[in-house]
């Protein structure tokens, strides 16, 4: 099962993440099969930089994102542009 989540990077106490397709079965920073974007919350506001067209298409290929990875989703609205495109496809 392919999960999107987060891949912690930086030094104790400034940490910024990758968000990642990653198998579930996999380590948290472990191996992952693509990078879908950026997070960053220590900015002021925290910087989030996700490529809409890698989220999608991993979600249309039934990815299942973390509780937080889809909070992000949603703050971007990519969760309600995937609920719009399976409403069209049904």
């Amino acid at each position: 099962m392919v999960k999107l989540r987060l891949q912690r990077f930086g030094t104790t106490k400034k940490p910024f993440y990758r968000l990642v397709a990653a198998d579930s079965h996999k380590r948290r920073d472990g191996r992952y099969l693509e990078i879908v974007g950026f997070y960053d919350p220590t900015k002021e506001p925290a910087f989030v930089d996700i490529d809409r067209e890698l989220a999608l298409k991993w979600l249309n290929q039934g990815a299942q994102p973390t509780d937080t990875v889809k909070n992000l989703f949603s703050r971007n609205g990519i969760i309600a542009e995937y609920a719009k495109s399976k409403i069209a496809s049904k």
